[in-house]
């Protein structure tokens, strides 16, 4: 089974970005043979993203989210326990919550690395997840 990454919001984005080519570029490649996972919070933020900043109308992000679901071998949804490990992630390494968050389902979804620009790239949290920053790295690690 290929290694299991979980995708951050930042790395939804840049999928579909048109203004960051090499970004979207270097994704495409390092994503192949993966076993990509994401969650709901991250379509989330990736929507208002994609209105606030792009000014896409919903029929565009509508269409974005189909085709990330396609993308992703699973979305997550958040349960309460996914909070209650977020909170505690927070007390141990001091990430905003929202990044504790997608930490949290991260390991929850038994994934090796997230691929993210907001955290410390090579930090590795509960000796489970290693931060990667896949624009910075030659790729997945495991």
């Amino acid at each position: 089974m290929s290694v299991k990454v979980f995708l951050d919001t930042n790395i939804l984005v840049y999928l579909y970005s048109a203004s960051e080519q090499d970004k979207r570029n270097k994704l495409c490649q390092t994503l192949n043979n993966l076993h990509r996972i994401t969650s709901i919070q991250a379509l989330n933020e990736a929507s208002n993203v994609w209105f606030r900043k792009y000014n896409w109308d919903g029929t565009k992000i509508k269409k974005h989210l189909d085709n990330i679901e396609l993308i992703c071998d699973e979305v997550r949804t958040v349960t309460r326990g996914t909070v209650d490990s977020a909170i505690s992630l927070k007390d141990t390494y001091g990430y905003s919550f929202y990044d504790c968050l997608m930490l949290a389902s991260a390991i929850e979804s038994d994934c090796r690395e997230i691929f993210t620009e907001d955290m410390r790239n090579g930090q590795v949290i509960n000796n489970l997840l290693k931060i990667i920053n896949p624009f910075t790295h030659a790729g997945s690690s495991s």
